[in-house]
């Protein structure tokens, strides 16, 4: 019977050792030497403060700044623990809404989102990325069309030209990963840095 225990147990100290504690610090090792400012998250100082990561999103209220996708994240309820409240970019809890495309809650919050946005913007169709969430909750990036429709509202609230905030917009937007992968989009963060900085 030792003659059949004996080589399970030996293979389970040696894959644990190089799947559990070898492979994952020769993978942190070389991220870190290649990658060295992805592997630390991607962070973004302004002024020597740390103020997010270009990886994960932030919700942005305030009227005089461009607003990322919305986030379906949540977190417990303080109050009861076996219910959850939405905690917008929740980091610790990666997940969209589950809601499939027929479910009541999720067409009339789209309906009234659109409605939302078309009483700020009349004019202009309504971005799809404006009024959906992504799959990870998390998406720091929205399209180069959702931050075209927010222009009116930034430039009454800060009084800057459409004309120049449309140029930081051009400015902002990122092409395809190698000119073939994904869409353009532009990350909400750097582009609400940018425009502090314009301001």
């Amino acid at each position: 019977m030792w003659k059949q225990i004996r080589p399970a147990i030996l293979s389970l100290i040696i894959l644990t050792v190089v799947t559990g504690l070898l492979y994952p610090l020769a993978m942190t090792g070389i991220a870190n030497a290649v990658f060295p400012r992805q592997a630390k998250g991607s962070l973004i100082e302004v002024d020597g403060k740390v103020v997010g990561s270009e990886l994960i999103g932030q919700q942005f209220a305030s009227e005089k700044y461009f607003r990322g996708r919305l986030s379906a994240t949540t977190a417990a309820d303080p109050e009861d623990a076996s219910k959850t409240v939405p905690a917008p970019y929740n980091a610790s809890n990666s997940a969209g809404s589950n809601l499939g495309p027929t479910n009541k809650a999720l067409i009339d919050r789209v309906k009234d989102d659109v409605a939302a946005a078309q009483a700020e913007n009349g004019s202009t169709p309504v971005p799809i990325d404006m009024v959906t969430s992504s799959a990870s909750g998390l998406d720091p990036h929205i399209s180069p069309e959702n931050a075209l429709f927010q222009i009116p509202r930034i430039s009454k609230a800060r009084g800057l030209s459409e004309g120049k905030l449309r140029e930081l917009v051009e400015r902002a937007t990122e092409s395809r990963t190698l000119g073939i992968w994904g869409e353009p989009r532009v990350n909400v963060l750097l582009l609400n840095i940018a425009l502090d900085r314009l301001q």
